[in-house]
């Protein structure tokens, strides 16, 4: 299963201008934020991620809704934040 996951930007890469550093639930990776080609993004800004790449950029009220649920879901969430664990971007 694929699941977009919601992540908040902690910083932006000042070696990569389409990296970013981002926090889903605890786990820090650098996320491609290429794709939201001309949404201003920063720190504090959350974006739905699928396979490291930014998809969208969404609000804090969304974030929380979609972490919850996905949280609720179990095995799933727990498999794709396993997943996130283990991947490098770099």
């Amino acid at each position: 299963m694929c699941l977009g996951i919601p992540g908040e930007i902690v910083a932006l890469s000042t070696d990569h201008a389409d990296l970013a550093t981002v926090d889903v639930s605890g786990v820090r990776r650098a996320v491609n934020v290429g794709l939201l080609d001309g949404e201003h993004v920063g720190p504090g800004d959350w974006v739905l991620i699928h396979v490291g790449f930014a998809m969208s950029k969404i609000d804090e009220d969304e974030a929380r809704a979609a972490l919850d649920f996905l949280e609720g879901i179990g095995q799933a969430y727990d498999d794709e934040i396993r997943a996130l664990v283990e991947s490098q971007i770099e």
